[in-house]
């Protein structure tokens, strides 16, 4: 016999063989029906799984996020050997299931089009109907190589020759269809009960721009039809918030293909909005004791070589020159930190002058792949409020946790910050090359940290291999409007790179220490961020953001002088302020000033001109009758000092 103990801690004896669906079956049908797939020890497993000792289980259902995952990575396999029944010569490399649904790649002798996903849906609820059963089978490393070569797979027989000599390699069959997988899996195809093929992206193999490019094939999974239908129809809200398709129809921001990806133009409205952010990010910095750099934009190697870029990040730098042939590399900055170090070497330091908070508006090239570009949230030069203290251990925690008040404080005057989460950034020891430093120092720098964010009650969720080759971070996460996630904000301690630098103040008792190094973001980049504030407000943005605040509407040519003399007292009171002076009925202007989402329309006529007042309609609160022009001057002006949303 065997004790199997569940999540709340009942326990109960079963004889041995027996497998975690029929555990679940003596448990209730009903949990039979709806679990996924299990936790059994802390391993997320098949149902077919069987415990041969005792064990604790936690049966996975479509509320967990191990569940959905097993659930729609069956729905890759699906979608797999849909492809291989109409394309037998396709070639199969990964199928992962993804947060809100899954892909794989294939190599394909021709592309796919439109109607080739129709027909791949379709053989999909055909496999899926058919309720084929699913096998889970190991092999030896030598007999999954022969099987997968048969099969002519060569993918699949590089992920092998790539996993452990002690890896188990097990595989997953499901009717004339097999494939290399570490699961888990659902017990049949006939699980699955709604589905969706999306579209197509080319994707390098290995995510290695110098490999093949492979053709990605998306799809989404529900247990209901409504659940899937609820999502598709959110997400084709999420496209007409997408910051690619607003950004340009107002006329924010454009790329141009003879520039290069990755390198967007702002603007004149976008410039304004980066402007205003930039601003506002200086002037909250100076008032908490930031002091202002500028730095170069290039350095030679040498410095990249101290700082240990040029050994950990080269990749991701744009290169000058080639140190066999030129006296002098350089190399295109991707971060600021090993500048900054430059002014606080100026001269020597007291334990007195710390902190010391350098912060600076810096302009940043990064050497991204090709296939990673998305708009304005992924680019290869952008702009980031970015800052480097330096202080003593007895002020790490206080300065650490001053930097991330001033994020939040950020985040909710945007009105981002009820859309974050926070990743504690660990280095990953089996993976020690990409890091500098010894297992001690990122022990040491580690725990550190972990004492901190744990004292803050910072609610977090650790992630191994995500740390900078120098340090630890915390990083605050947000997502776009499809739910792809990425980095907004960074808070990082270092203890490694003052030593490099020879970064040193004179301690109380004359002794020469290294400084604590905080490399931190108050904004994040800045591309990025009005990215995600153009999906947030759909292009609506608060008044204060607004690029235009105020659009002046004359009623017709008559009064175009009013308008201007209207234009011209807003303009002198630091209202961003325009005049449509076009020759059109006034329903046409107010249905291009709504399409433009400006804030605040002044419609302007005879009795307005008489009583010197303006009409206001307001993008919130519709038409708020007249107003005297003094009036409605104080009333915004309130609305902007405040910042309201």
């Amino acid at each position: 016999m065997i004790k199997i103990t569940l999540k709340g801690g009942d326990a109960k004896e079963f004889e041995q063989g027996v497998s975690l669906l029929d555990i679940a079956k003596d448990i209730s049908e009903g949990l039979a029906r709806v679990c996924l797939a299990a936790e059994m020890d802390g391993k997320v497993v098949d149902l077919r799984t069987v415990p041969e000792t005792d064990a604790s289980v936690n049966f996975l259902t479509w509320d967990n996020e191990e569940g959905r995952s097993a659930y729609r990575h069956t729905a890759s396999h699906v979608l797999a050997q849909a492809v291989k029944r109409i394309f037998p010569t396709a070639k199969l490399a990964i199928g992962p299931a993804i947060e809100n649904g899954f892909y794989y790649d294939f190599e394909f002798e021709n592309p796919v089009n439109a109607s080739d996903l129709e027909q791949l849906e379709a053989e999909m609820k055909k496999i899926i109907k058919e309720d084929i059963a699913i096998e889970r089978f190991t092999l030896s490393r030598a007999e999954a190589i022969k099987m997968m070569e048969e099969k002519g797979e060569p993918y699949k027989v590089e992920l092998i020759q790539d996993l452990p000599e002690d890896a188990e390699l097990s595989f997953y069959r499901q009717g004339d269809f097999c494939d290399l997988c570490a699961g888990p899996h659902l017990m049949s195809t006939g699980k699955l009960k709604a589905v969706k093929l999306q579209y197509t992206a080319g994707a390098y193999w290995r995510g290695d721009e110098k490999n093949k490019m492979l053709t990605r094939i998306y799809g989404t999974a529900f247990p209901k039809k409504s659940e899937l239908d609820a999502y598709l129809e959110q997400l084709e809200e999420a496209r007409k918030r997408d910051h690619n398709k607003l950004g340009r129809e107002l006329e924010l921001f454009t790329t141009v293909d003879s520039i290069g990806q990755g390198l967007p133009i702002m603007l004149p409205k976008g410039a304004k909005m980066m402007q205003i952010l930039q601003r506002f990010v200086e002037d909250h910095e100076d008032a908490n004791g930031w002091v202002r750099t500028k730095t170069p934009y290039m350095a030679k190697s040498d410095l990249y070589k101290i700082s240990g870029h040029w050994d950990h990040y080269q990749d991701g730098m744009f290169i000058f020159g080639d140190e066999e042939k030129d006296k002098e590399v350089f190399a295109l900055r991707p971060m600021t930190c090993p500048f900054q170090y430059q002014a606080y070497l100026n001269r020597m330091r007291s334990y007195r002058d710390l902190p010391l908070r350098y912060g600076e508006t810096s302009t940043l090239f990064r050497n991204e792949a090709s296939g990673e570009m998305h708009g304005l949230i992924r680019v290869r030069q952008f702009t980031i409020s970015e800052g480097h203290l330096m202080c003593r251990p007895d002020q790490l925690e206080e300065e650490f946790k001053n930097c991330l008040e001033m994020a939040i404080y950020m985040l909710k005057t945007l009105g981002l910050y009820e859309d974050v989460s926070y990743r504690f950034s660990q280095w990953d020891p089996n993976d020690s090359d990409k890091y500098i430093g010894t297992v001690e120092q990122w022990d040491e720098a580690q725990n550190t940290m972990a004492k901190i964010l744990d004292h803050l009650e910072i609610p977090y969720k650790v992630g191994i291999g995500e740390a900078a080759f120098y340090g630890p971070k915390l990083d605050i996460q947000i997502k776009n409007v499809f739910g792809k996630e990425d980095t907004l904000i960074t808070i990082q301690i270092d203890q490694m790179l003052a030593e490099k630098f020879g970064m040193e103040y004179v301690d109380s008792d004359g002794s020469k220490k290294n400084p604590y190094i905080i490399h931190r973001t108050s904004i994040g980049c800045y591309e990025r961020t009005l990215a995600l504030l153009i999906e947030k407000y759909a292009g609506a943005f608060p008044t204060w953001l607004a690029p235009v605040q105020v659009k002046i509407l004359p009623i017709s040519e008559h009064y175009m002088d009013y308008a201007e003399q209207v234009e011209k007292e807003l303009s002198a009171a630091g209202i961003r302020v325009e005049v449509d002076y076009r020759n059109e009925k006034i329903g046409y202007k107010i249905r291009e000033a709504q399409l433009e989402k400006v804030p605040y329309m002044l419609i302007v006529g005879e009795k307005e001109q008489a009583e010197n007042a303006v009409a206001v309609r307001s993008r919130k609160e519709g038409d708020k009758g007249a107003m005297k022009l003094n009036d409605f001057l104080a009333e915004i002006q309130e609305e902007i000092e405040t910042k309201a949303r």
